[in-house]
């Protein structure tokens, strides 16, 4: 990966903090700022329990209190909060505490830690969700005339509690008094890259063995970007000042799950996909401990703002993109 494909070369390197970034989304970007000379330092809870391999600086929060982290917000050119226990979990009591508690409380006191600095970063890009727009098969959801939401009729539970969790998240993160420091909110979509873990990586070991059939009825929408247009989508937001508030990090086009589905089987070379009907999939769900939202929920999300500032996409279609992915992944295995 060329580093002409991010930044700007020549400019003063930048000092890149990210909290909560030693998941998949985080490793992408520290990985790509690291590659491009920035200066990166991830914060992360587990640091101190688990050692690490990173190219770059590690540090130990709680990401509930102030500590010695707040040392290095002082004169970052940028921070991009993605801290927040993980949802690839079953919503019981205690995990839905823990989800919607630990991005609340991570966005506060990044808050209160950048309003406290003399020398604030620039700018705070803060992770939220495409989840947070209505289940839908009729029109896509842009920013400006995207419905969010939480009052479909016949939604579950668990669809409603994630509009909650995005809605509380996002609230913390306009509710910050951070005037010297410019804030967008990522209502980024699913982020497909080779890595093992990560979803594409999980959506491609079901194909190759047979699994990779439409889910449900297949007629709902799947939102996906290539990680590499992700990574592209975060330098542009981080160098063009006039975005502020949500932006849709997306490809522009969304596809029902059968033809996703389709597109990844044949960039995979598997000729056959069994298809999963919705209640299969919840019981699936069950012995896997997570949920079936992320398949069956209708997020049908353009990126109406990255649009219109001309950000050109290099992966626009999953056909191209799933065909990308799948070569890096025989690369890498």
């Amino acid at each position: 990966m060329e580093l002409t494909t991010y930044g700007k070369l020549g400019e003063a390197t930048m000092r890149v903090i990210i909290p909560g970034g030693s998941g998949q989304v985080g490793t992408i970007l520290a990985r790509a700022f690291h590659q491009a000379g920035d200066e990166v330092i991830v914060f992360s809870r587990g640091f101190s329990r688990k050692p690490t391999k990173a190219a770059w600086r590690v540090m130990a929060w709680d990401a509930q209190t102030l500590g010695d982290w707040t040392t290095v917000i002082e004169g970052a050119d940028v921070v991009i909060n993605l801290a927040g226990h993980n949802v690839n979990c079953r919503y019981n009591a205690e995990n839905r505490r823990l989800i919607k508690e630990s991005r609340v409380k991570s966005t506060r006191i990044l808050g209160e830690a950048i309003a406290r600095s003399s020398r604030p970063p620039r700018v705070w890009l803060q992770a939220s969700t495409a989840t947070i727009y209505a289940h839908r098969y009729d029109a896509p959801n842009d920013e400006a005339t995207g419905i969010l939401g939480g009052s479909e009729p016949n939604a579950p539970d668990t669809w409603r509690f994630s509009i909650d969790v995005a809605t509380a998240w996002e609230c913390a993160f306009n509710e910050s008094a951070t005037p010297n420091t410019r804030k967008a909110l990522l209502r980024s979509a699913m982020t497909m890259s080779p890595d093992r873990g990560g979803v594409f990586d999980t959506l491609l070991t079901l194909a190759r063995y047979g699994l990779g059939g439409s889910a449900g009825d297949g007629r709902q929408y799947v939102s996906w970007i290539h990680d590499q247009d992700f990574v592209r989508a975060v330098y542009w937001l981080i160098e063009h000042d006039e975005f502020e508030g949500p932006v849709n990090l997306a490809s522009p086009n969304p596809i029902p799950n059968y033809e996703f589905m389709s597109a990844l089987r044949s960039a995979a070379g598997v000729s056959f996909g069994l298809p999963a009907t919705a209640f299969m999939l919840e019981v699936g769900a069950f012995f896997l401990r997570t949920e079936t939202e992320l398949i069956l929920k209708s997020r049908r999300v353009i990126p109406g703002r990255l649009t219109q500032s001309k950000f050109i996409f290099q992966f626009p279609s999953w056909a191209e993109a799933a065909q990308n992915l799948c070569a890096r992944w025989r690369e890498a295995n």
